[in-house]
């Protein structure tokens, strides 16, 4: 059943990233010609098209992308209770639980990013349509804090600062939610 359940893990997890990139891709603006933009579109595409004929963009947010997002986090929370218990939770415990799911899974993601930008901000590297889409992203989370703690001596610890309030957050909500799951 691990096996399984790992499994089910990757599937949900992995698609549930793609979606939420298309959502933060689009608040962010990010470069559509981007190949990782594209890469995006095109998997969600085949999902969100249909959604989007009765739950239209409503500002800069893509409704059909959320909703998608949502649903794929209540269904990773219905099919491993499946196969952990072989029951179904509560309705409302579900739909908080899915909740939960796509709010942790954009913070690691968030972190994921964060660390990567960091780590390839050391090397001398020439354009790079990953690192470009990568600091698209993350830059609407770090000018706030830049703008509190500017680079000291030519060292940005926006970073650091971000990457303790996510983790801060990862560990506030999971008390909030009183959920022991690996979310």
């Amino acid at each position: 059943m691990n096996a399984l359940r790992f499994l089910v893990e990757i599937v949900f997890d992995l698609f549930l990233i793609v979606v939420l990139l298309r959502i933060w891709m689009q608040a962010a603006r990010a470069d559509y010609f981007n190949p990782m933009s594209q890469f995006v579109v095109k998997v969600t595409n085949p999902i969100v098209k249909p959604l989007r004929s009765f739950l239209p963009m409503v500002g800069q947010w893509d409704l059909a992308s959320l909703v998608l997002a949502y649903l794929v986090g209540i269904g990773k929370i219905l099919v491993l209770s499946n196969i952990a218990a072989g029951m179904t939770p509560m309705f409302s415990d579900t739909l908080l639980m899915g909740l939960a799911v796509v709010v942790f899974q954009f913070l690691s993601l968030l972190f994921w990013l964060v660390i990567i930008m960091a780590i390839m901000s050391w090397f001398n590297r020439g354009y790079n349509p990953m690192m470009a889409m990568i600091e698209q992203l993350t830059q609407p989370f770090l000018a706030p804090i830049r703008r509190i703690i500017p680079p000291i001596g030519g060292l940005d610890l926006s970073v650091l600062v971000l990457i303790v309030a996510i983790q801060f957050v990862r560990i506030l909500l999971s008390n909030l939610f009183g959920i022991g799951m690996g979310l």
